[in-house]
């Protein structure tokens, strides 16, 4: 992973959202992307969300087997089809790839790499598989990563099971994926409570992107 250029001083938000419908999250992700500038700080949003079933941009809707009552959004990252829900910790970094001297592989990296590392404090032997994005342990994966990268600027992210209803994605081919078993921190021997788990991953998240600190709020993002 390459380093940021040192006449830099790169300065990062970290928002600690709570329970947040998706959809207008993601046209905020949209808009804080369209509108930055050279000196907009880097932001990464904590969250997580009602039940719901995204699609990737060039998703098949194949992959979708039985959605019953949770709805389907089709939305502009890369990846298939995925679920989120409550108790999934959603790590959005908004982030100017460019300025911190990152390449897309080195930002999913980081992200797949803050887990492994979380997990290990844990007793965790968790891993990433560079042909499949995500973290894994064995053959179940409990992390999924997707992004989006418009105007040298990420948005979306990780999707990390703490503590969820695995169900809904017996509904779905995960990430495209027939048969994938998915799993969570909790049922690991993690940790269940999400706000305990981003306290513990955002350290791990800040060193892969070469970060010192962060200035951490609940405060929203501006609309």
């Amino acid at each position: 992973m390459s380093t940021p250029a040192s006449n830099l001083a790169p300065s990062i938000t970290v928002r600690n959202l709570g329970l947040q419908d998706y959809e207008p999250l993601w046209r905020a992700m949209q808009r804080f992307t369209d509108t930055r500038t050279a000196g907009t700080a880097d932001e990464i949003w904590f969250t997580e969300h009602p039940p719901v079933f995204t699609l990737g941009l060039n998703a098949s809707r194949d992959h979708l087997l039985q959605t019953g009552d949770i709805p389907v959004v089709q939305i502009d990252r890369g990846g298939q089809v995925t679920y989120h829900g409550p108790g999934m910790l959603m790590v959005y970094p908004l982030i100017d790839l460019k300025r911190l001297g990152l390449g897309v592989r080195d930002l999913v990296t980081a992200l797949e790499q803050s887990v492994v590392d979380l997990a290990a404090e844990y007793g965790i032997d968790a891993r990433a598989n560079p042909e499949a994005p995500g973290v894994y342990v064995a053959d179940t994966k409990f992390a999924s990563v997707g992004l989006r990268i418009r105007r040298g600027a990420s948005y979306h992210g990780m999707a990390l099971n703490v503590k969820v209803d695995l169900e809904p994605f017996l509904r779905i081919n995960p990430c495209g994926y027939a048969g994938l078993e998915m799993t969570d921190l909790a049922t690991l021997g993690g940790d269940s409570d999400l706000d305990a788990v981003s306290r513990k991953l955002l350290p791990h998240f800040l060193e892969h992107l070469h970060l010192k600190d962060a200035n951490v709020t609940s405060d929203p993002p501006e609309s």
